[in-house]
């Protein structure tokens, strides 16, 4: 797969791709391609499936990269400017808040035994501990000073 043949196959518009070409029977020039059975969208390309967003990032920056991050943290809203390269790491960064947690606050959690907040932050993949504190709006300032200084603009809060 490469940028000329994609830009050959597809017409993109708000993030979706059309088709230029009859790929099937049943698909019409001018279909929107594609079907959303998971988390990602796909589509079939000469025998092969690709999750959208990574064809849309090739044809606007002429290659794959390791990871194509979805910036809101929407996987269908497959706008260009929606999307970016990202290594795993990063993209790990910026995952929304687990429905599992408790205090509201993404790295922030309830330490029973010391009775105090905790704050942890992955960093370059390691379990990184910042502290204990009584106060929650003590411990959501550090992991956000964290979260900033460690995950930068892959930094996700919520």
């Amino acid at each position: 797969m490469n940028q000329d043949l994609l830009k050959n196959t597809f017409e993109y518009r708000e993030g979706e791709l059309y088709w230029k070409i009859k790929p099937s029977v049943r698909t019409n020039i001018g279909d929107m391609a594609g079907s959303s059975k998971g988390i990602y969208k796909k589509v079939q390309v000469f025998g092969k499936t690709y999750q959208i967003h990574r064809l849309i990032f090739m044809m606007f920056n002429g290659f794959f990269p390791k990871n194509v991050d979805h910036i809101d943290g929407n996987k269908l809203n497959n706008r260009i400017e929606n999307l970016r390269a990202a290594t795993t790491s990063q993209n790990m960064c910026n995952v929304k808040i687990p429905s599992s947690n408790t205090s509201g606050i993404k790295g922030v959690s309830w330490h029973k035994q010391r009775k105090s907040w905790q704050v942890q932050l992955r960093v370059s993949g390691k379990s990184t501990y910042f502290g204990l504190f009584k106060d929650i709006e003590l411990a959501e300032l550090v992991i956000l000073e964290a979260r900033n200084k460690f995950h930068g603009k892959f930094a996700r809060t919520v």
